[in-house]
């Protein structure tokens, strides 16, 4: 997609453990993940909401 083969990734990381320095990269790892998981359980919240009212209504038209 964007041409980033692994020489490229490699160079990334050197410079990302440059910039913030390998006492900082589990930080860092780990925001990343609390982050990803919020916005995880976000759409899925969001995902719950949209499908109760569908549920609700196919409810409300089985016991008309």
């Amino acid at each position: 997609m964007f041409g980033i083969g692994m020489p490229e990734l490699i160079i990334i990381l050197i410079i990302i453990l440059i910039i913030f320095g390998a006492g900082k990269l589990p930080e860092i790892g780990s925001g990343i993940g609390k982050g990803i998981k919020n916005f995880k359980k976000a759409t899925h919240e969001a995902q719950e909401e949209i499908d109760a009212p569908a549920d609700q209504e196919k409810e409300d038209k089985g016991k008309s």
